[in-house]
């Protein structure tokens, strides 16, 4: 029997792809320009020009799929659990969400 529940890898969120605009601020300061590639109830990934170091929580404005909709930027704290490098200077960075800011 195939108890796919019990996997430790098995996500319990359905994600929804984005590709929506987003911005990192680290806690130093500054923003990273970023893209939300999915996101789900839990966590959300992104790919940035950024290294973030693990378990480091950083906050995320994640713009809608379109400005016309009047709706302001989901801002979230996010802890960051994996980052991988996608090539040419940029990073998928995965992580599970443990505020909505805004």
């Amino acid at each position: 029997m195939n108890d796919r529940a019990s996997s430790p890898d098995r996500r319990l969120d359905r994600r929804i792809p984005l590709g929506c605009t987003a911005t990192i601020r680290p806690r130093h300061g500054g923003e990273i320009p970023a893209e939300c590639i999915e996101l789900s109830v839990g966590g959300m990934t992104l790919h940035a020009a950024y290294v973030p170091g693990e378990l480091e929580v950083i906050e995320v404005v994640v713009s809608g799929p379109t400005d016309s909709l009047g709706r302001p930027p989901l801002v979230t704290r996010l802890e960051v659990r994996r980052c991988h490098a996608l090539g040419g200077g940029r990073y998928e960075i995965g992580g599970a969400i443990v505020r909505v800011v805004e």
